[in-house]
């Protein structure tokens, strides 16, 4: 017996399985040889065909020939052999990431890192070189001359990365490639200049250098550490055919029979491949066009059927929103390539949506990594996430938008049942090029509303007015509208579909927010909700929509005026909390201003509350109260915005109304506002009925106690009051509960202002002001003047230009006080400041009386209030509310009250 061997890198079983080709040669083998198949030796051994000599006599030399012919198919069949599956790993790293000689050391760090049995790597050009290729072929066509000096810096950047990276023979091998390929390019760009015009292919050729350079230029850096390594110029493998619109499709069966004969010349466990190029069915180099790398990847990837395809980048991963929009934006953990596929098209720094179409068919995950910050893993784009998870938080993955468009409306009743109208309006669109990015039409069917971007809506308008002219002068058609402006932001999410209550929260999100819907697009698979919006609100409607989902429930944006007393005690209870509330309640209050009356201290994400009053006093800025407004008001980091004014100021409470106004919530202990002028209370109260916008002032009654809640409470649920009495003054408490024996009221007065009881001026306190709160709040259109108030300044005092002076002066009428609370110690009585609201009768009254010490109102201790609510359900016995009305403490305390309770009206839990 005699032997033939030829080498085989395909194991025994592999070779079983393989298709049968060249039947000639087959059947000739079949007649005059014996094969035997040493099936139980390893990859490489040699296959050993035997056959006797006298078979060879009868067939002569000629089937001889035939058969070593076969031998060859043969021996090619098996070089072929290109095994597939998990074993492959791809990667890809783009301009960025191939930028320096350094960062292509990492890279090849990163190759040889990856534990995968094969790796292919597909690699960009070096940063700026593509940019840079395509400006040799403009300027050569454009026949100007410093094409020449363009060409030589690019081949400066290429000598001089290769000579930073590598040395020896792998230097001098790409010099010599580099010299060579920058000759060609000499010529070709020579001619291109003679001729004035470069044709695609032409430029496609030039402008792919980049990409073999910088993958020739890693294989040598992976070769350095001794690994074996191979590089391809993907032209030879991927074929594609023009699509139109600037795109192309793979030729998937021609380029995996080009990348199995490319493998069988060079096979190798690490391949370094070229991306963004490719060539024709006619082998005439092109490009994949736009994020053509990315494309390369995943093409790849769908040949060897890999394992995953890995995107290297410059960022962490795919994040909820843009961040630059929205600095509180998360890194998503998984995508579905449908969420990936929405994300991209409503233009997220995703992938293109092409690059997810040759991985999805195989259910091959993509893995966008950040190669500067290796400790981040990255998003993982596949079939389907591993969190079923169906709440509402983890529905919606991302928002993304589109800004400069216009929205176009054509509107009419004689568009109702009349086949064809929408086919002609978008027919009209398509004849001027436009690019229809979202629809929107009523099931009336009388409106059509379209988005397109706005540089193209008057190519769009005048072409709707041609075409329906007629419907038009008839009245078929009332009218085309364009409305300019407009930005289109997009919910996306897989789970949308099978989660009840998201667009529910989408657009409570955007009412809360004060934001106005123009149009609204939904299709029936839910991956997307898109709205139309005026394109000054987006920002703000992104940054509101993605709080609601990704922040907390709510999300408040705190500006502190008057950091004195109740600010300051405010601050302090803030910073205690607010991380307990985050926890517990997933409310997340943020401070980003605070304000006092000569200096401010602002912050766009928010202040360190643990040093407020340092950074106040060291980082300030002059205060100005509209500054102060316009940077709460201008933050879009927080859609949902809130002042709070601890002040007693009449100045700052004038303008609540333009603050409302603006959709920023208002909170106050401060009394100016619902004490002073009716019809500026009632402005106040109407607009607040009205939008989405909150004035609560819990504490301006009782400080901290639930006196203006409790009011409401009654009223709301149809009790009727008759008539409201009591001491409704902690700070009037405090000081009668402590005018006896033989301590003069002056020094009572002081005390309590000491203490912290008082408003900054005393004479607020004294004048009787909460009266007239409880009456307007129980319906009765009175002014202060309506009602009677006897106060406790004296007459003289009223004209003192400063809360110091009136202190300085009171004690010079201390012993008229003393004479009248001596006449009632004398009769066994105590002096209580008093307030009656006489409901059923329409007035009030406020005045200082006496009563005996067994009275309810003589039980009084310390800063206690008393108030008594006669109605029709509590006519017999009154409902008591008792408590302490005054204190720093207390009224921070109901301040901080109405802080929780406006966030639980924009959503939090109760």
């Amino acid at each position: 017996m005699r032997s033939l061997a030829v080498a085989s890198p395909l194991p025994p079983a592999a070779a079983r399985r393989r298709p049968r080709a060249s039947a000639s040669g087959r059947e000739v083998i079949s007649q005059c040889w014996k094969c035997e198949i040493n099936q139980d030796q390893p990859l490489g051994n040699s296959l050993r065909i035997g056959h006797s000599q006298g078979s060879l006599q009868r067939h002569g030399s000629r089937n001889l020939l035939a058969a070593a012919a076969a031998i060859s198919i043969e021996q090619a069949e098996v070089s072929t052999y290109l095994p597939k599956g998990d074993m492959w790993s791809v990667h890809k790293f783009g301009g960025t990431c191939m930028g320096t000689p350094q960062r292509i050391q990492n890279v090849a760090d990163i190759v040889l890192g990856d534990s995968s049995e094969r790796k292919l790597i597909i690699v960009s050009a070096m940063s700026k070189v593509t940019d840079m290729m395509f400006n040799l072929v403009h300027k050569a066509q454009s026949r100007d001359n410093s094409y020449v000096t363009a060409l030589d810096e690019v081949f400066n950047k290429h000598m001089a990365a290769a000579k930073d990276l590598l040395d020896g023979e792998d230097l001098a091998r790409f010099l010599a490639q580099l010299h060579s390929d920058i000759s060609n390019l000499r010529a070709m760009l020579r001619a291109i200049f003679i001729a004035g015009h470069a044709t695609e292919s032409f430029s496609d050729f030039v402008v792919g250098h980049g990409e073999l350079w910088s993958a020739q230029m890693l294989s040598y850096a992976i070769r350095k550490s001794g690994v074996p390594c191979s590089w391809m110029d993907t032209r030879e493998v991927l074929v594609v055919k023009p699509s139109g619109s600037n795109q192309v499709d793979p030729d998937y069966l021609e380029s995996e029979k080009r990348l199995q004969k490319w493998f069988s010349r060079q096979p190798a466990e690490i391949i370094i491949a070229t991306g963004f190029i490719a060539s024709t069915a006619e082998n005439i180099p092109t490009t994949l066009k736009r994020d053509g790398s990315d494309f390369s990847a995943s093409i790849i990837g769908s040949l060897v059927r890999a394992r995953q395809v890995t995107i290297w980048t410059d960022v962490d991963g795919v994040f909820s929103a843009d961040p630059r929009k929205v600095s509180e934006a998360v890194i998503l953990s998984t995508l579905s390539y449908q969420e990936a596929w929405e994300m991209s098209y409503f233009g997220a720094n995703v992938l293109h949506p092409r690059t997810i179409i040759p991985v999805m068919k195989d259910n091959i995950p993509i893995v966008i990594r950040n190669m500067f910050n290796l400790s981040a893993p990255g998003t993982t784009i596949c079939k389907q996430p591993a969190n079923e998870n169906a709440d509402l938080d983890a529905c919606v993955k991302s928002f993304a938008t589109i800004d400069k468009l216009a929205l176009v409306n054509v509107e009419g009743t004689g568009m109702a049942g009349v086949p064809g109208t929408a086919s002609a309006i978008f027919s009209a669109a398509k004849d001027v090029g436009a690019n229809v990015i979202m629809i929107s039409q009523a099931s009336s069917e009388h409106s059509v509303c379209f988005a397109v971007p706005e540089k193209e809506v008057t190519a769009v308008s005048t072409a709707l007015h041609v075409r329906f002219r007629e419907a038009l002068a008839a009245g078929r058609l009332s009218k085309v509208e364009v409305i300019r402006g407009c930005s289109i932001l997009a919910a996306v999410g897989l789970r949308m579909a099978s989660t009840p209550g998201v667009s529910a929260i989408l657009f409570d999100a955007l009412a809360k927010a004060n934001i106005n819907v123009r149009a609204i697009a939904q299709g029936c698979s839910e991956y997307n909700i898109t709205v139309v919006l005026k394109q000054e609100d987006c920002v703000r409607a992104l940054r509101a929509v993605h709080s609601r989902f990704f922040l907390s429930k709510t999300t408040l944006a705190v500006g502190i005026i008057g950091p004195g007393l109740i600010g300051g005690t405010l601050l302090d209870q803030l910073k205690d909390q607010a991380a307990v509330l985050k926890e517990n309640m997933n409310i997340d209050l943020r401070v980003i201003g605070i304000s006092g009356s000569r200096t401010m201290h602002l912050s766009d994400i928010g202040v360190d509350l643990n040093q407020w009053k340092e950074l106040l006093r060291k980082e300030a800025e002059p205060a100005d109260l509209d500054s102060f407004v316009r940077h709460l008001s201008e933050n879009h980091v927080f859609p949902n915005k809130v002042l709070v004014d601890c002040t007693a100021d009449t100045y700052v409470a004038s303008h609540y109304y333009d603050w409302l106004k603006k959709g920023i919530h208002v909170i106050t202990p401060n009394k100016k506002a619902n004490s002073g002028p009716l019809d500026r209370y009632l402005k106040l109260r109407t607009l607040q009925r009205a939008s989405y916008t909150h004035y609560f002032y819990e504490a301006t009654v009782g400080a901290g106690l639930p006196i203006i809640s409790t009011l409401r409470g009654l009223l709301e649920t149809g009790d009727k009051i008759l008539r409201i009495e009591g001491i409704f003054s902690g700070t009037l408490s405090y000081i009668f509960n402590n005018f006896e024996g033989t301590r003069t009221f002056s020094n009572v007065v002081a005390e309590a202002k000491e203490a912290g009881y008082t408003e900054p001026d005393p004479r607020d306190d004294l004048s009787g002001t909460d009266v007239i709160i409880l009456a307007r709040e129980s319906g009765l259109r009175l002014e202060l003047s309506d009602i009677p108030v006897k106060s406790l300044v004296p007459e003289a005092l009223r004209s003192c230009s400063s809360a110091d002076e009136f202190m300085q002066k009171l004690p010079s009428f201390d012993q008229d006080w003393d004479r009248q609370r001596d006449e009632a110690e004398a009769a066994g009585e105590v002096l209580r400041y008093v307030g009656v609201v006489d409901v059923a009768n329409r007035k009030g009254r406020v005045e200082l009386q006496r009563y005996k010490r067994d009275h309810p109102f003589a039980q009084l201790s310390g800063s206690d209030n008393i108030i008594a609510f006669t109605t029709s359900r509590y006519k017999e016995q009154p409902l008591i509310v008792r408590g302490p009305g005054a204190g720093a403490e207390v009224t921070a305390g109901g301040v901080f009250c109405d802080i929780l309770r406006l966030a639980s009206y924009l959503g939090a839990p109760s």
